[in-house]
């Protein structure tokens, strides 16, 4: 969680924001994120240095780079000393120097990072500084420069409290992500480093995001395992993958989509802070017929918008086959299954009418993951895990494409570990997700293992699934605790009624006395 001094912080900088001409809460947070994402660049750059220093190699800054290509553009002058591009060093100078530094030079240095073939490049080729005033950057850059954003922890929680003022949030059912929810799937699929990871609304990459730091620790030595002088642990350097591994990890791996192109840009900055060389990500409806993959990832993992409506004449040909229907989620439904290849995983957040639906849309997804797939679970959520957006019930479905349903793992969250009404504070407890993990693993290992009269799962085998036409809702099949009462004997009941009027008869003599 944040600190009260870090939030008071960024709500001190969104205010500067909104009082400097700029209202759109979206293009607050791009500009916000450029400015972290240039600080980012530099720590990164001088912890490069550090290590390589520290074991004799030479190192050339990134900065050095960058400066060169600016000098390719003719945007800079030939004698402009590089290290004026560092966060460190223009953060010293005079306001409007400051402003002309970063709006002139830096700006257009990042948006070649990429290379001329990547697709940050190309996805940053229409990013515009906006910070209007000099005095609005330097004051932005004063805020930005007291948060620590070494600890990974404090990079998501900082991009979540900015998410988390996002005015628009819940338009069309673009409900940003709990992390505690995206790391729980994550821990669900357990991606390894030969996967090819997909989320097909990606929003700001928090599902890659948590993949990639889930397979670098993963992929980390105990022993290698560091405090460095500032105090933070470094536990994801994932030393035990080999250079064809790191080649995959940075170029290969993680593929995200979305059809915002400032969430599309906040994703690929995300992720090249996160040693991803490539990222790629872009600019897509991948529910339109633009959009054309098929059979190509092996994980997918995704919260797609729940309402909403397409225009039926934009639908790709490949969803819009069988039952007809322009509702997003179950269109999103139909495009995983069509985009994992033959035994590939997926972890999906749907609402709940995706699991009882009457329509024939809705049975004929359901009816497609039971007979095509191995459906292998299915977590009930409770409806306020997306408040203060929604107060929609969810659940998390959990299949492989291909294979055979047998019977199906049921679990009834209860508690994600924050009070479930529009504040969302922190419980003294993490709720029911550390036992859906331990207990998903325990029963992925053998699936023989039954429930206690504890447990909050169950299984339901396929055949009461199809009986019921296909409906996976769980209040379906969890079984109904009835507590035994114990009535009274009537003759109990009668000596109670006597007693009771034998003495109020003796109250009322007792008060006819007191009149006399």
């Amino acid at each position: 969680m944040l600190s009260p001094d870090i939030k008071s912080k960024i709500d001190k900088l969104w205010n500067n924001f909104w009082s400097g001409g700029i209202s759109n809460p979206l293009t607050v947070i791009e500009q916000i994120s450029y400015l972290l994402f240039i600080k980012r660049l530099d720590d990164m750059d001088n912890a490069n240095e550090k290590r390589a220093n520290r074991i004799g190699k030479p190192y050339r800054s990134l900065f050095m780079e960058l400066s060169e290509k600016l000098k390719e553009d003719r945007k800079i002058e030939e004698d402009f000393n590089y290290e004026l591009l560092k966060w460190s060093q223009f953060k010293h100078l005079d306001v409007e120097n400051m402003f002309d530094i970063v709006s002139q030079k830096v700006f257009p240095a990042i948006k070649k990072l990429g290379g001329d073939n990547s697709s940050f490049t190309a996805e940053m080729k229409d990013a515009v500084f906006m910070i209007p005033k000099a005095s609005l950057l330097q004051e932005s850059v004063r805020l930005i420069d007291g948060i620590n954003m070494d600890d990974a922890d404090t990079k998501g929680d900082l991009y979540e409290y900015l998410l988390s003022k996002l005015s628009t949030s819940g338009v069309n059912g673009q409900f940003r992500t709990p992390r505690h929810i995206i790391r729980m799937m994550v821990e669900l699929m357990d991606p390894s480093c030969d996967d090819k990871i997909c989320d097909p609304a990606c929003g700001t990459a928090g599902f890659l995001i948590n993949s990639l730091e889930y397979v670098l620790e993963k992929y980390t030595n105990s022993e290698s395992v560091f405090t460095d002088e500032e105090g933070n642990l470094h536990n994801r350097i994932g030393d035990m993958m080999k250079g064809e591994e790191w080649e995959h990890f940075r170029n290969q791996m993680f593929y995200g989509f979305d059809f915002d192109p400032s969430m599309v840009r906040i994703a690929s900055m995300n992720l090249m802070l996160h040693s991803v060389d490539n990222p790629n990500v872009r600019q897509m409806d991948t529910l339109s017929k633009n959009y054309e993959e098929e059979n190509k990832y092996t994980l997918v993992l995704a919260n797609p918008p729940f309402k909403g409506s397409i225009d039926k004449e934009d639908i790709n040909s490949t969803l819009a086959k069988g039952a007809k229907t322009t509702k997003t989620e179950l269109l999103f439904m139909k495009l995983i299954n069509t985009i994992l290849d033959l035994g590939g995983r997926c972890a999906v957040i749907v609402p709940d009418g995706v699991l009882f639906g009457s329509t024939k849309a809705h049975k004929d997804i359901r009816q497609n993951l039971v007979e095509e797939n191995a459906l292998e679970g299915v977590i009930s959520m409770p409806s306020g895990v997306f408040k203060p957006y929604a107060g929609v019930s969810t659940a998390v479905l959990l299949f492989t494409k291909g294979g055979e349903t047998n019977k199906v793992w049921f679990y009834d969250m209860q508690s994600d570990g924050l009070s479930l009404d529009d504040k969302r504070n922190k419980l003294d407890h993490d709720g029911d997700i550390p036992d859906i993990v331990e207990k998903w693993r325990a029963v992925k290992k053998d699936n023989t293992i039954e429930p206690t009269k504890e447990d909050k799962w169950f299984w339901v085998e396929k055949e009461k699934i199809v009986d019921n036409d296909y409906d996976l809702s769980i209040n379906k099949y969890k079984k109904i605790e009835y507590e035994e009462v114990v009535y009274e004997k009537p003759e109990m009941i009668l000596d109670k009624l006597e007693a009771l009027e034998k003495s109020i008869l003796e109250d009322v003599a007792e008060l006819k006395g007191m009149v006399k």
